[in-house]
């Protein structure tokens, strides 16, 4: 009797359980999506377990296939199914990966159109006006809504994989309209404000740059545009940005300043590395010997690299022991590369200072002692003064021959008639100032000591001779017979004068014939006469 209640309670319960399967199946017959476990691949279709009393079997053309022909599901992979039918021979419940797929694919539509979520599709082909788009189904792609600005090559968006909005669903025609323009100008719009939330003072992050001037660029960080300031390219010299960079590329950058009221972005490569001048003092201390590169040169001198960011002066004085060198170039080209001593650093006003000459012996010790004074040295004129004549020596260094050196004349002859640039004269050293840098020649020595010296001998009483007028005094006229030997003619040694002055018949540098009336040499004077010279 109790088997008989059993076999009954078992057989209503078993009833009871088909119901509620049959129930389940045609719920989901319905339109309802289940999730199932691949279990088995067979040549005709991928065998799932639903969970229910029954599996189901999918056909195996509902999957893509993968390059090599074989379809993209393997065993043990979870996918989602409908439920279209039951086979009456085996029992299997008959699934539809692909139905399930389309309501998921329509689902995602809508939820574009009314959240605005994006959704992805590839550029089959142009068509009149637009693309059409591959969401799963085709959609329309206005060319308007391709790009936020004017698409000029259409032909470059085929075969390209993009995100998208949905814009416009046409149910009873199954069309949808989309847009790129719209996706992408709320992109921007929310990684700006994604930007603006996160972003500090101090970030790094990676930037493509857009816009290249003279006196910066701009970078994109991914939709904020930031500017990139010339001097803050490099902690070495730069001219212009494009030494550095271009467009499309994509720079590592450092967040320096942040304006959030007018959403203005300052950003540095630089700083991203150590400003060099930190140490500068360590790496180059006074007195070091340096090498470097010459990177500028201006009439003062030359900006010399000694590293990225590290630059120092030579100035035109430390370039030659040359005292009056005043072309830079003459000494150094752009690139050389020069051995230096450091001469001072100032790590505050980022200056160092170099010397090229103090790595060359000093000629002036080499002139001290090779030309004492009296020595006759040789050299080329080299540069007229008012007061003097520079002539140029060993070792860059300029004598000076001082104009009351130059010759013993009274004469006032400019030096461009006696001399030329260029030409090889001879002087007598008068003295070597190491300290002051100066050295003290004279022309007029090397020939004469003292051309009074013996002129008893070479003139006479009575004789005639040619000279100069160097002086007009109220007394008479000074004239000169030779080169530093002056006569007077006395005013009563003169014709004519009848209440005139002498400076009203004669002028300077005119040419007399005179009679000499005495020499005295040792007073070293000599008087001369125009009226004995005329026979009275």
């Amino acid at each position: 009797m109790a088997e008989t209640v059993d076999t009954g309670r078992n057989e209503r319960m078993e009833e009871e359980m088909n119901a509620l399967y049959e129930s389940t199946v045609k719920n989901l017959q319905e339109g309802g999506i289940i999730k199932g476990k691949v279990l088995d691949i067979t040549d005709d279709g991928v065998i799932v377990d639903v969970g229910l009393k029954s599996e189901g079997k999918v056909p195996l053309h509902e999957f893509s296939l993968e390059k090599d022909g074989k379809p993209k599901v393997k065993i043990g992979d979870t996918i989602e199914v409908m439920i279209v039918g039951r086979e009456k021979e085996f029992g299997f419940l008959i699934l539809s990966k692909q139905k399930a797929d389309t309501v998921r694919l329509w689902e995602k539509i809508h939820r574009s159109l009314e959240k605005g979520e994006p959704i992805d599709g590839e550029v089959i082909s142009e068509v009149k006006g637009g693309f059409l788009i591959d969401i799963g189904i085709k959609a329309y792609l206005p060319l308007s809504h391709a790009d936020k600005k004017p698409v000029k090559n259409p032909s470059s968006f085929v075969g390209r994989r993009l995100k998208f909005r949905v814009i416009k669903i046409d149910s009873k025609k199954n069309s949808v309209i989309l847009s790129r323009k719209l996706y992408l100008i709320e992109e921007a719009e929310r990684k700006r404000r994604e930007f603006w939330k996160n972003a500090r003072e101090g970030d790094v992050l990676y930037g493509m740059v857009k816009r290249i001037m003279e006196d910066g660029a701009f970078i994109d960080l991914d939709g904020v545009s930031g500017f990139l300031p010339t001097d803050e390219i490099s902690w070495g010299r730069i001219s212009h940005p494009r030494e550095y960079l271009r467009t499309g590329d994509e720079v590592k950058v450092k967040i320096i300043q942040l304006d959030r009221e007018q959403e203005k972005v300052k950003l540095s490569i630089k700083q991203l590395k150590p400003d060099p001048w930190l140490k500068v003092e360590e790496k180059y201390p006074k007195g070091s010997k340096v090498k470097g590169k010459v990177v500028s040169i201006t009439d003062y001198g030359a900006f010399v690299e000694l590293e990225k960011g590290v630059e120092g002066l030579l100035h035109v004085s430390e370039m030659s022991w040359e005292r009056n060198l005043t072309n830079p170039r003459k000494i150094v080209s752009l690139g050389q590369i020069i051995d230096l001593q450091v001469l001072d650093v100032d790590k505050e006003k980022r200056r160092i200072s170099l010397s090229l000459k103090r790595l060359l012996p000093d000629p002036w010790e080499v002139i001290e002692k090779k030309y004492p004074p009296g020595s006759v040295v040789t050299g080329k004129i080299k540069n007229f003064t008012d007061f003097g004549i520079f002539v140029g020596l060993e070792g860059g260094i300029d004598g000076l021959v001082h104009l009351s050196e130059i010759t013993w004349s009274k004469r006032k002859i400019p030096f461009s008639q006696m001399f030329k640039r260029g030409q090889t004269v001879s002087a007598v050293v008068l003295k070597v100032d190491r300290e002051q840098k100066k050295f003290s020649l004279s022309i007029k020595r090397v020939s004469k000591v003292d051309p009074w010296n013996g002129i008893s001998e070479r003139y006479k009483s009575g004789d005639v001779i040619e000279g100069y007028v160097t002086s007009i005094v109220d007394f008479g006229i000074f004239v000169e017979i030779e080169d530093g030997v002056e006569g007077l003619v006395h005013v009563s040694q003169m014709d004519g004068l009848k209440g005139k002055k002498p400076s009203d018949l004669f002028k300077i540098d005119e040419k007399l014939k005179v009679r000499i009336l005495s020499i005295d040499e040792k007073s070293k004077k000599i008087a001369l006469s125009l009226k004995a010279q005329n026979g009275e």
